[in-house]
């Protein structure tokens, strides 16, 4: 008995080019016999199924169904902050997500716009890798009741409500604290976003395999305020300690959580991963140069044994 395929495809609906690359990509997924499905009506007119030979093999579902519950896999076409959107709905369901860049640097894409029908061909013959990329979880406490949690793939940060006023906070880590620093705030990065906020901020590029957690401040005034690299299974702490003090907790730079003076945010590893679809084993070394433009000009490489 064969099992009817479905892909969950998201996209940025902004940009013309995202229009015709999702009308490719679903008339190609229709013709093999794969069902789509879309979140938003405007998806849905952007693909135009009945012009574009997708029709009933397109259904539209509310963001609130948990619609990518049952895919395959959640295609996804635009920019980071798009797959970032995607894996909101992805990993509640466990269900691997495919980026197809469409944006400008798209460091979480596995692949670019040029690669589109390698790309579908490769999903039909599901002839794909998937891996589990470590995620973040955190917890709001207020007078020592939780009252907030959420999660993030990338970073969640720390950062201070007004223009005008520093952040004042203290980080602990397992249990004990570290240092108090007055500034813009803390982010605190998986491995997968330390090319992101944490990258700006002067923190490190750690590959994804290694398992670790990130702790960079922002502009902090402190003699000690470098970036931190500590175990995955540590838990981090900061709690905030001036008056008003207000701040504001991003989750991927998406979800926003207030916090105020002796609100204390816990964060440690998240007990759901995003899984990733991987279409290639290219080295991450190979990723870096070719987002970055780095420039590697000169370079010999290792000499081969005689």
């Amino acid at each position: 008995m064969t099992t009817e395929r479905e892909v969950l495809l998201m996209v940025h609906p902004d940009r013309e080019a995202t229009g015709e690359a999702a009308r490719e990509v679903s008339a190609r997924f229709a013709k093999a016999g794969i069902r789509i499905r879309v979140t938003e009506q405007d998806v849905c007119a952007l693909i135009n199924p009945e012009q574009h030979g997708v029709g009933a093999t397109c259904t539209v579902v509310g963001a609130d169904d948990d619609p990518a519950d049952g895919v395959e896999l959640v295609f996804v076409l635009g920019g980071d902050g798009t797959l970032l959107r995607a894996a909101e709905l992805a990993r509640p369901a466990r269900v691997p997500l495919l980026g197809v860049n469409l944006g400008h640097v798209g460091f979480l894409a596995e692949v670019d716009r040029s690669d589109l029908e390698m790309t579908v061909e490769r999903i039909l013959d599901s002839t794909y890798d998937v891996e589990e990329r470590m995620t973040l979880d955190l917890v709001i406490v207020r007078g020592g009741v939780e009252v907030a949690r959420n999660w993030a793939l990338n970073d969640v940060t720390v950062e201070k409500a007004s223009r005008e006023r520093m952040l004042d906070v203290v980080v602990e880590v397992d249990g004990r604290p570290l240092s108090r620093w007055g500034g813009d705030g803390i982010v605190c990065a998986t491995p997968t976003g330390s090319t992101a906020y944490a990258f700006s901020a002067g923190g490190p590029v750690v590959w994804p395999s290694v398992q670790a957690m990130l702790v960079v401040p922002l502009s902090a005034h402190a003699l000690f305020a470098r970036p931190l690299v500590i175990s995955p299974d540590s838990c981090v702490a900061i709690e905030l300690l001036t008056d008003p003090g207000a701040g504001v907790v991003f989750c991927d730079g998406r979800r926003t959580l207030d916090v105020g003076p002796h609100d204390r945010v816990e964060v440690r590893r998240g007990g759901e991963p995003v899984r990733l679809v991987r279409l290639r084993a290219a080295p991450f070394t190979d990723r870096l140069v070719e987002k970055f433009r780095l420039p590697v000009r000169g370079w010999r490489g290792r000499l081969e044994d005689d």
